[in-house]
């Protein structure tokens, strides 16, 4: 894990609630949903991580710049903590790495001509349906 990920983890506020789902008897009983909260300006972003935050978080970032995350997917409280924090060192560290640039391909002479060819014969095939003309 990088720093800002370590930052983030240090000071997310963890909340347990109850959750909906498997659980069986416990269910009514222990509270095992998880809801990880991380106040984003607290962490130390650089600027350019923060717009693709924004846009990789979508929803889960509130307008106040918190990102609430809810795991409970598993039964136990330490497995949904596991869960939600996972996945705010995998939204982070998806942030935090900037696209790779798109290189432009070219197409060389033979691949023009093939292409074109292909056309044409398609052209051919296309043009032969229709009516019949006696």
């Amino acid at each position: 894990m990088g720093k800002i990920a370590d930052r983030a983890l240090e000071i997310a506020e963890e909340k347990f609630i109850a959750s909906s789902g498997p659980g069986g008897q416990n269910v009514n009983k222990v509270a095992t949903s998880v809801q990880l909260r991380v106040d984003v300006f607290q962490i130390g972003m650089p600027p350019d991580a923060f717009e693709r935050l924004k846009e990789i978080a979508g929803s889960k970032l509130t307008k106040g710049g918190e990102i609430v995350l809810t795991a409970n997917e598993y039964r136990t409280q330490e497995q949904n903590r596991e869960a939600a924090r996972d996945r705010l060192v995998a939204l982070l560290n998806e942030a935090l790495s900037p696209p790779k640039k798109r290189k432009k391909s070219r197409v060389n002479r033979v691949g023009k001509v093939k292409r074109l060819k292909a056309k044409k014969a398609r052209g051919e095939v296309k043009a032969k349906r229709g009516p019949v003309k006696l």
